[in-house]
Formats: C-alpha cells, structure tokens, sequence
C-alpha cells in the first residue's frame, strides 16, 4: 500500500485494536507516517441508547418483534452493568439480537388457535382502513365490530393457555432482556420485585441455617448483600471485603460456603485458595500470571482467570496470614480499585465480588475468654478486652493501608455446648438427607448427644471438627455395616440412645422393649 498511499492514488480506511496496531503498523514507521490514527473510544450510555434506537429496525425486521424503549435502556444498563469485559455497544447489541431471537422462538410455539386469530385480525384491521380511506364508513363500522369480536376471542384463547398479551404479540420488553443477562452471567438479575425484598429481609435467617451462634458476623454480611442488592455500594469497589477472625472450626469458611449458595444458588460459585500455598516471594504470579519471558506466561493467573469467567462469585483466601506480604500488596489494588491487572495485561473487574479472608490469629484470646467463664469482670467488659487484644495482634501482622480498606473485621467467638448440641442437630439432618433413598431416618436422644459432645470435644479449641469425626466414627460407620448385613433393610426410622457407656440403636416402629443393637465399634 505504501508506494499508492504516497502518490494519493488511493484512499483508504482502515480498523484495528490498539494492540494489533503496535504489533503490525506501529512498528512499521513509513506506512504509520501515512495514517492518520483516530482513536474511536466505547459511547456513554445515552449515546448507546441513541446507537440502538437507531439499529433496532433492523433486528425488528429480522425477528419479526417489537423493542419497546425500557427494553432498549435496559440493554444498555445491564449490559454496562453485568458484562465488564465488554464494550458498548457491540454487547448491548447482542443482548438486543438473542432477547429477539428468543421471542421469536417463542411465537413460534403458540397455539395454532391464537396464531389462527391473530392472521384475521391483521386481515380486518386493513380491509377497515381500506374502508376508510374510501370513505365507506358503514363497511368500516361493520369490520370494527368484527375486529372487536376477534379480539374477545384471543383475550379468551389467552387465558385458557395462560399466555400474556406481551407473549402473543411478539415484544420484546424488559423482562426477555434480563431473563437472556441471567442466562449470560448466571446471576438473578430480575428487577427487585416484592418476593426479591422479603427475600432480602431474611438473609439472617437464610444463613443461620447452615451457621450456628456468630451473628455479628452474619448481620455484618447482610448489610453488605442489602447494600450491594440496593445498587448502593461504592461502584469502583468490590461488593463487600471481610476479615474472619477466630479459633478452628467455629463456621468461618462454612459462612463462605453459606453466602455463595444463598446469593448464586450454589456452593460453585465460591472461589477458594489456601493461603498456605502462597508463602514465597514468587507465589504473586501464581494469582495473577506469570510476567512476560516466563515460563507459563501465556496460561493466566489463578485468581484472575477465575473471575475473569466468574465475575459473581465470592473469593474465600483461607488463613490469609500465612500468605507473603506481596500478596498483600496486589490486594490493596482491588479492595480500593475494585479490578486487578494481569500477566497479560488484561484488567479484571471485582466490583462483583465479595472477598473474605480467613485467619487464626488472635485465637489464643479466643479461647482464653471462653475458659473464663463468669468469673472476674463482666461478659461486656471481657469481650472488650478480648477484641482489643485480637486487633493489636491483627495491626502487628498487617499494614495499616491493608486494614483500613476492609469493609470490616469480624470476630468469630468460640462454640459453647449448646451451640455444638445444635451443631450435632444439623450434622443429623445432613444423614437423613443421604439415607432418604434408603428409606431411613436416624434420631437421637438427649444422652447420645451428650456423649458424643463428651467424646469429641473434650478440648474447645478445635471448634466443631471433631463432631464429624465422631459422628462417622460413632454412628455413620456402624450404620453402614448394620446396611450391608442387611439388618436395617426393612426399617424406616431408628433411634440412637445411650445405655452404659456406649451407644446404641434401636428400631422405633417395633416394640420399645426389644433389645437394642450396639452401634459402638
């Protein structure tokens, strides 16, 4: 093209990517010499809406469907919103072509009844305007009177199928928009409707079913799910950023768990890396790619390419005291920035995720506050205490720049017997749930709690972990080789109990006073 461009022969236009330019043209300094670059940057979101107003008759065309002007803004919002790694308007575009598609599809489907009344509506509404412009106005006055009829009809048809008049009428509207985001991203992004806010108001509840005691952390969680839901938190960070402070084994990381399934529905959309990989220098490019030169450079980093394909999801870094301190660095970009280069120089949005760090310091305070039962000062004035020795603790191992972009510290408190009595309840309901194929249902007295308290948690501070142990140890094995040997094949309810100093079960739909079978093995 050189030797044309120079002697003005031709005009020429051409399209490119920043990146494809410094790779091909860039470098090649007589032909840059001979263009004239024009960056052309993403339009505001008023200008993609003008953009769309201006194409939809094409895909109106198309698609045989009607955009209403909602559905047009709506493109344009939840696309800006939920799609980071694009640009408008080419996915607002997108968004506009498959909701079309979408409810073409779905015309497609309609009864051949409705389908039937709709061709001759369409067929009197024209002979009534031919009428008119003919000035036949008793004609006219004849074909509304049918169209009114046919009219009556569909409304009938309609609600013998249960089809809405948007549906049958083939518009596309706010609704097909968000239903094809939710399909895109895997987020709930319906309009906050009625059922959304009294879902939203019980998140407490929702997590305390899975969570036993420790409401300080789960009210701390809630307002930072309202807030994010509300589409009042700060746009440039991410949706919430916590600290988990406690002993082993009182619920931290199954508080993660718990907010993944409530707010995406399921337990995959929690990102989870343990810290304890992390401790040298070098680990930094395991979370964010290898720099350019070496090894692995082309593959990404762990955490940024997971979010990069989950961008709604929660982060849990577990005992993130034991990570090096370069990895607190790289964190401070995204709790203030709310995004995260990578090795490749892609950026990464977190503003959709919520991060939690979990760790083990200060556990010592812990459990010494727990052992000090109601002797000395009062329970206000001791947990006082207690939280200000576990924060000197958290200010010597982290900067101050680190602490104060946390949305909060929340301290987990030791598990007291009731609370682990209610733990045992829960891991007795998950057995139930395993064995309803099988038909079985397993309760347990008062008395075999108590002793599986007493066998498994001697020492509080392992928290609740050993209470698994023990129950599969003390009750899921004998189970199942009383399964296998065929001698609970029959029975639908058992019951554990305590006699002596070992446990054992009984069936509960034959006579109490048969002899019970040790469970202990």
């Amino acid at each position: 093209l050189k030797p044309a461009l120079s002697r003005g022969e031709i005009q020429c236009i051409g399209a490119t990517t920043p990146a494809e330019y410094r790779k091909s043209i860039e470098k090649d300094r007589s032909l840059e010499r001979r263009f004239q670059s024009v960056k052309v940057g993403a339009p505001t979101e008023n200008e993609a809406v003008r953009i769309l107003q201006g194409v939809k008759s094409r895909y109106e065309k198309f698609h045989m469907v009607n955009y209403t002007d909602e559905a047009i803004e709506s493109a344009v919002y939840l696309s800006n919103r939920y799609i980071p790694d694009r640009f408008l308007p080419d996915k607002a575009i997108d968004l506009l072509d498959e909701s079309g598609a979408r409810v073409k599809l779905r015309q497609a489907t309609l009864p051949s009844e409705m389908t039937d009344i709709q061709r001759r509506i369409k067929f009197i509404v024209a002979r009534m305007e031919s009428a008119i412009s003919g000035k036949d106005f008793e004609k006219a006055e004849h074909y509304k009177n049918q169209e009114q009829l046919e009219r009556e009809n569909l409304r009938n048809v309609r609600e013998r199928f249960n089809i809405s008049e948007t549906t049958s009428m083939g518009v596309v509207t706010k609704a097909d928009i968000e239903d094809v985001v939710s399909r895109w991203t895997g987020v709930p992004v319906n309009s906050i409707k009625e059922e959304e806010m009294q879902r939203l108001s019980r998140i407490e509840e929702e997590l305390h079913r899975r969570i036993v005691s420790q409401d300080t952390a789960i009210n701390a969680l809630a307002r930072a799910i309202r807030r994010s839901r509300a589409g009042l938190k700060s746009p440039n960070r991410p949706a919430g950023s916590f600290l988990f402070l406690g002993p082993t084994g009182v619920g931290k990381t199954e508080m993660a768990r718990s907010l993944a399934q409530f707010l995406f529905g399921s337990e995959k959309s929690l990102i989870r890396f343990d810290m304890s990989e992390f401790m040298e220098k070098h680990s930094v490019s395991k979370l964010i790619g290898s720099p350019p030169g070496y090894v692995g450079y082309e593959e990404g980093g762990q955490l940024t390419e997971r979010v990069k394909r989950n961008p709604y999801s929660v982060i849990l870094l577990d005992e993130i005291e034991k990570a090096h301190p370069d990895v607190y660095n790289i964190l401070l970009q995204v709790f203030e920035d709310g995004h995260l280069t990578d090795g490749l120089g892609n950026t990464i949005d977190f503003k959709n995720t919520i991060i939690i760090m979990t760790s083990n310091i200060g556990a010592r305070h812990l459990s010494k506050h727990t052992s000090l039962g109601f002797q000395g000062p009062s329970e206000e004035t001791t947990n006082q205490k207690m939280e200000d020795a576990v924060m000197q603790e958290v200010k010597r191992l982290f900067n101050p720049e680190f602490i104060n972009r946390l949305d909060e510290i929340i301290i987990f408190t030791s598990l007291t017997n009731e609370d682990l009595g209610r733990i045992v309840d829960m891991m007795i309901g998950q057995l139930n749930e395993n064995l309803t194929h099988k038909r079985l249902e397993v309760s347990i007295t008062d008395e075999a709690k108590d002793w599986i308290l007493d066998k498994a948690c001697r020492d509080k501070n392992y928290g609740a972990r050993p209470l698994r142990r023990a129950i599969q140890r003390y009750i899921e094995d004998p189970l199942s080789e009383a399964l296998i040997q065929g001698n609970l094949r029959e029975l639908s309810k058992v019951e554990v109990y305590r006699d002596g100093g070992q446990l054992w079960y009984r069936p509960m739909d034959r006579d109490r006073e048969e002899v019970g079978v040790p469970l202990s093995m």
